[in-house]
């Protein structure tokens, strides 16, 4: 970790001087007011998650120290939680699109079905049967999806950027055994968001319930499974010892990317060297978070292996075959919803195609001869 820090410091060091240097902007900081060394700021940023939550409020956390040491203090950021000043998701957002506070880090599929315009906000984090996290970054990074969700968040006066990405979920937790699609009939799932939806379709009865009561309504019978996130969060929350099936296919989430927002007005107001440094800064905080997740979930997935009476496995194919379809019905619902929807869609789909051709050919046949 040191040596990532310094590392960051001496290319945020290096743009801040060159920038200084030339007195001229940089094309991502177009627009940004003059370098102003004395200048100085301090910003809120509301996270999703309590400030305890492990991994994520630990990143950002760290996110915010960065920033603050690139800068000599000249930007300083207060990370606080869910509900230490802004109380719910549904009011961050508002706060940060007010200017109330200046930035949050969530997820862009919590914003969902706030307005019409963001029905297409879950292609920013996850949609079912999606692209992972190296087809998101790519998306984003240069396949057109960053401009686009520019786009989308402009009408509201944010600025996004990704901020980590979670991987391919887990499946999740049950009290039963999934064998086919029937199964689900009846079924009482906590799952959000176009999970959810997709297995409303099926006969489940998808619900959300807020992280600290999964335990208990799983535990009660309250509900028949849950999802979470992965390994290493599922076991913090000791589902291992009230659910005896674990599936690990995420067809729900295959790859989550979590979002850093920032009031559009304050962003343009900071100085050029500023915004380089956050989007150095973020940049790093996305690479990080995303394989901590990859190295504290492989860890954790090697300790429940050693839980006794629990059935690790993935989805029979019948149950994800059946899946795709009612997961299609619904994203393409969400492409006609609006003319940028449908842009949105159909950049994702048509980069998520060629992405996978390549990893078809390329990848997966290196999976399946991986000798692990």
């Amino acid at each position: 970790p040191e040596a990532v820090v310094a590392l960051v410091e001496d290319r945020a060091a290096a743009v801040a001087g060159a920038l200084g240097a030339c007195g001229q902007t940089s094309p991502a900081a177009a627009g940004a007011p003059a370098l102003q060394t004395g200048q100085r700021f301090r910003w809120t940023c509301s996270m999703a998650v309590p400030r305890t939550f492990p991994l994520w409020a630990e990143g950002i956390s760290r996110f915010a120290k960065h920033v603050a040491a690139c800068s000599g203090d000249r930007l300083q950021i207060e990370v606080i939680g869910i509900n230490d000043k802004i109380k719910g998701l549904g009011e961050t957002f508002e706060a940060v699109k007010q200017g109330r506070i200046e930035m949050a880090h969530a997820a862009a599929y919590y914003w969902y079905g706030k307005s019409d315009d963001l029905q297409a906000a879950p292609f920013f984090t996850s949609v079912p049967f999606g692209m992972d996290a190296r087809g998101m970054s790519a998306w984003l990074a240069a396949g057109g999806g960053q401009e686009l969700w520019d786009e989308l968040y402009a009408a509201h006066g944010l600025k996004p950027f990704p901020c980590g990405n979670t991987g391919v979920q887990a499946g999740g937790w049950f009290r039963q055994p999934i064998n086919n699609l029937a199964d689900f009939q009846g079924l009482k799932m906590r799952i959000p968001g176009f999970g959810g939806q997709v297995l409303a379709r099926v006969g489940a009865n998808p619900e959300n319930i807020p992280a600290g009561d999964i335990f208990l309504a799983l535990q009660t019978g309250r509900i028949d499974a849950t999802e979470w996130v992965g390994p290493f969060h599922d076991q913090l929350q000791k589902f291992h010892q009230v659910a005896s099936y674990y599936y690990t296919d995420g067809w729900h989430e295959p790859g989550s990317c979590l979002e850093l927002t920032i009031n559009k007005a304050a962003w343009d107001g900071l100085p050029a060297d500023l915004q380089a440094i956050v989007a150095a800064c973020a940049a790093e905080a996305d690479a990080w978070l995303t394989t901590q997740w990859t190295a504290r979930d492989s860890a954790a997935f090697k300790e429940l292996q050693q839980v006794p009476e629990l059935q690790i496995q993935p989805y029979p194919a019948e149950v994800i075959e059946g899946l795709k379809p009612h997961a299609a019905d619904l994203l393409a619902e969400v492409r006609d919803s609006s003319p940028l929807a449908k842009r949105i869609h159909d950049s994702y789909r048509a980069f998520q195609k060629q992405y996978g051709e390549w990893f078809g050919l390329n990848s997966l046949p290196y999976y399946r001869a991986w000798d692990v």
